[in-house]
């Protein structure tokens, strides 16, 4: 198997990142494991800095 340090998001659906968001805000929320929240922020931070938009604005265009 070829080791490798970082994965590539492009191909992911607006929905399915919506959806993966979402899924580590519940899971933090229901565990109070700090990881997944830490994740999520990281993620949607990232990712609403490529876009030049807000954090909220990016959250929101998901839904769209």
């Amino acid at each position: 198997m070829r080791e490798f340090d970082k994965i590539s998001i492009q191909e992911i659906s607006k929905n399915d990142m919506l959806l993966i968001i979402e899924a580590l805000e519940y899971t933090g929320n229901s565990t109070k494991l700090d990881e997944f929240i830490n994740l999520r922020d990281s993620i949607v931070e990232e990712l609403s800095s490529l876009a030049e938009v807000s954090e909220e604005d990016f959250i929101e265009y998901l839904k769209k």
